[in-house]
Formats: C-alpha cells, sequence, structure tokens
C-alpha cells in the first residue's frame, strides 16, 4: 500500500506519531508519504516549525517521504486546500488516504460528499442560507443537516469531507481511511501526554514545559513572533493598497471596507481581526485573507497557476526506491530546490520564504536554492 497524510505539523506532537504509528501497526509493509505546508497554515497562522525540521522529525517517526504544499493552497479554504493536497498524492500514485478524524462517522461523510456534489437542492440551501448572513461552513452544515441527521462542524471532520469529495469529483483511485483523534482539536485541557497543536503553541508562548507533549528539542521551534513587525508589514500593504483591497485573494463581498475603517484603529493583528469579525467571517477566514494581503497575494495570480511541480523535502530509503519506481511514469515534473522562473507556482513559494524570514528572523530562502531533500 502507497499512504497519503496531509499535514500541517504547527507543530508536530505526539498525537502526529500516534497517527502514524497506528498506519504502521494497521499497514506494516506500507510506504507513508505526506504532504505538508512550509510557512503558513490553512487556518491563517504562521508556521511555528520550519519545513525542513518538520521533515526531519516526519521521517524519524516512520514517514518514508516529504514533499511541499504551496502556499497558495496550504492556506485556502478547507476545499482548495484538499484539491492542492490531493493532486500532488494523486500524482504520486498513492491508493490510499489516511487523516484524523473527530468521531467514527466516516459513512455518513460518504454521504454528505455525495449531497454535496450531486444534490441541487443543497447549492441552492446553502445560498438561502448564506442570503441571511451566516458564515459558509455554517450554511453548508446547516443544508447538510436538511438530508441526514448529522451536524457536521468540528475541522478534521470538515477537512475530511473536503478530502472525501476531491476524491469523487476526480475518479482519484484512493481509498480513505479515518482515525480517531485521541483528543479534542480545540481543547484546553491537558488530560495526557498528547495535546492538540493550538494548545501546544499556547503552552509555548507563555513559557511552559511541552517537553511532555513532543519528542525532540522545543527550541528549534519559534516560539517568539515579532508581534509590532508583523502588524506594521500587514498595515503598509493595506495602506499602500488602499484602493484596490479586493484585489487580494480571499478578500470578498465588500469586506476590504472593514479593513480600511478598523486598520487605522488598532494596533495589533487580533484586534484587527476582532474589528473586522461578523458572523458571515469566521477568524479562520478573516486571518487567511490578512496573511494574503501581507503576502501580496493577488486573484490574479491563482488564474495563472497550477500544480506544475512537485518539491521533494525529504525521504528515507524506502521512500527513494518508491520514487524511483513511479518517476518515469509520473506527468509532473519532480524538484529538489528552487529555480527562478522554472514555475509561476514556485516563484510565490519563493516569495512566501522571504516574507517569512522576516517576521521569524530566520534565513531559510537561501536554502531555497541550494538545499536538496533531507536523506534519513
Amino acid at each position: 500500500m502507497v499512504i497519503g497524510i496531509i499535514c500541517e505539523y504547527n507543530p508536530f506532537h505526539l498525537g502526529h506519531k500516534y497517527q502514524i504509528d497506528k498506519v504502521r501497526e494497521m499497514y506494516p509493509n506500507s510506504t507513508i508519504i505526506i504532504v505538508v505546508s512550509s510557512c503558513f497554515t490553512q487556518r491563517g497562522e504562521i508556521g511555528i516549525m520550519n519545513k525542513w525540521d518538520k521533515t526531519k522529525i516526519a521521517l524519524e517517526n516512520g514517514v518514508d517521504l516529504v514533499v511541499e504544499l504551496p502556499f497558495v493552497y496550504a492556506t485556502q479554504s478547507a476545499d482548495i486546500f484538499a484539491k492542492g493536497a490531493l493532486k500532488i498524492l494523486n500524482s504520486l500514485k498513492i491508493d490510499t488516504l489516511v487523516f484524523g478524524i473527530e468521531n467514527d462517522n466516516l459513512d455518513v461523510i460518504l454521504k454528505m460528499a455525495d449531497i454535496q456534489l450531486y444534490n441541487n437542492e443543497y447549492d441552492e440551501l446553502v445560498k438561502e442560507y448564506m442570503n441571511e448572513g451566516i458564515n459558509y461552513p455554517t450554511a453548508m452544515s446547516k443544508a447538510l443537516n436538511k438530508f441526514i441527521d448529522y451536524k457536521i462542524n468540528l475541522p478534521n471532520e470538515l477537512l475530511a469531507l473536503s478530502y472525501i469529495k476531491e476524491i469523487k469529483k476526480n475518479n482519484y483511485n484512493i481509498y480513505p481511511i479515518g482515525i480517531r483523534r485521541t483528543n479534542d482539536y480545540h481543547g484546553k485541557v491537558i488530560k495526557d501526554n498528547i495535546v492538540n497543536a493550538s494548545l501546544l503553541r499556547k503552552l509555548l508562548s507563555d513559557g511552559k514545559d511541552i517537553s511532555n507533549f513532543i519528542n525532540y528539542d522545543s527550541n528549534i521551534l519559534y516560539n517568539v513572533i515579532d508581534e509590532k513587525l508583523l502588524f506594521n508589514m500587514l498595515k503598509y500593504q493595506v495602506i499602500n493598497n488602499i484602493d484596490t483591497l479586493n484585489s487580494f485573494m480571499t478578500v470578498d463581498e465588500g469586506i476590504e471596507n472593514r479593513i480600511k475603517k478598523v486598520i487605522m484603529t488598532t494596533s495589533g493583528w487580533d484586534e484587527l481581526v476582532k474589528g473586522i469579525k461578523t458572523k458571515r467571517y469566521t477568524y479562520n477566514k478573516i486571518n487567511r485573507m490578512l496573511i494574503h494581503i501581507l503576502c501580496n497575494f493577488k486573484k490574479e495570480d491563482i488564474k495563472k497557476i497550477d500544480i506544475d511541480y512537485i518539491r521533494i523535502l525529504g525521504f528515507n530509503n524506502k521512500g527513494k526506491k518508491y520514487l524511483s519506481s513511479i518517476k518515469r511514469n509520473m506527468d509532473i515534473t519532480i524538484v529538489n530546490h528552487y529555480r527562478k522562473g522554472m514555475s509561476y507556482l514556485f516563484d510565490i513559494e519563493y516569495k512566501i520564504t522571504c516574507i517569512y524570514d522576516i517576521i521569524m528572523k530566520s534565513n531559510l530562502s537561501s536554502d531555497e536554492f541550494k538545499k536538496g531533500p533531507i536523506i534519513l
């Protein structure tokens, strides 16, 4: 079996190790491939673990091959996030997708995917609910609940739905498997040595010892972000593009007017998000929107891109052999490092890494040209 996992590892913790170990237990002879986001996440957050450390730790914990999920997909809504990740994994010829899920309800989610894809009445209900002023995830959940007696609203369930829908839509020969999470995605209470990534980041920022929840040196994590620098970079972008804010990716439906109104009266990122927030927009959507403004990612950019390369971040001997076995039959370019002008998508990725360097005071951008895959 060739198993794919879509992940962010922000940061890697013992829950991620549990998932990999569970896959090894269930399918001991499988090849495990992960596609991982690099600098920013799907919730519009800054990664506190860089992609090279993610890669090394993933390989040390049983993964065979690590590839990169480009920024333009990694910082989008669940459906676009799933689209990019699954196109990459399908090109790498996985036959199974494994993901964490809060409940043992995969059959229900499979039925929901069919409703979303093939039921026109569902589409009309979503539009009707959104016209009432509620956000898309809530409208989607309410519409699905009209057909199935189940309310879907948990983060990993929503991602699972997007994954399955993408598989079905493209007729990918990929079988989905959900592994039940051992903790609450948003849980704030520590019960054992597996905590969610959000709580881990909070503990780290509060200066708490997190050694019981990870199996590597926490010194590799970026535990301090210069919030003033970050906000000033964003504020400069907003002011510099004050009349064209709606040209940025995910800035839609007049929300630019709220951004213009609030940006000059706030002094920090979180304060700005709260000032923009309405019931029509989730916090995640607003954070993604601001990340896109910060990184100068525009709607015209998305029209010019497709996944025309796969960036290899690392592999072990098993992963190397697998990659060699499929390389000749792949219809997409495999690359080991950045080359200017090779791909519009890759040029954006390099720019994003440079911006990340400024925020995190790192020097990862120089590695883009010269650093090859990590080999374990």
